[in-house]
């Protein structure tokens, strides 16, 4: 069950302190500066638990397993981290441009799971997606 749940946790923690920063960085601040910043300390710490994760003859070996996902990932996290900070310095709220942006996004992978990946869209999950837009329509109306 903590195999489930821990990573589950992580998330939750850590998409809640992401949101915080997102709406706290300042607004004369450049936001690709601010980007710049985030993306070094997180380089280095992805960096620094790599290299203490795999053996020093092991590492290149291991990004040698890599594939396109990891540099079209950070085109999607730039886009991410950016579209969030935009987001609240265009004066949405951090209890509803969030939710706004998590319901509209879960709609998507619905049919992005289907299209891409064959996975099953059941009557149910159609039913949480109506539930969903009629709920974004409640929350920004």
């Amino acid at each position: 069950m903590w195999k489930m749940l821990l990573p589950l946790a992580v998330i939750v923690a850590s998409n809640t302190f992401y949101h915080i920063c997102a709406k706290s960085v300042p607004e004369d601040a450049h936001a690709f500066g601010a980007l710049t910043v985030t993306y070094l300390i997180g380089a280095a710490l992805s960096a620094g638990v790599f290299l203490a994760s795999v053996k020093p003859a092991n590492a290149l070996t291991e990004l040698h397993k890599l594939n396109w996902s990891s540099v079209a990932l950070g085109f999607a996290i730039v886009g991410l981290e950016a579209g969030n900070v935009f987001l609240y310095r265009a004066g949405w709220k951090i209890s509803v441009g969030s939710l706004v942006c998590n319901i509209s996004l879960a709609v998507v992978l619905l049919f992005v799971g289907y299209f891409l990946f064959r996975e099953e869209i059941t009557a149910r999950q159609l039913l949480g997606a109506a539930v969903c837009a009629a709920g974004l329509y409640l929350i920004t109306k």
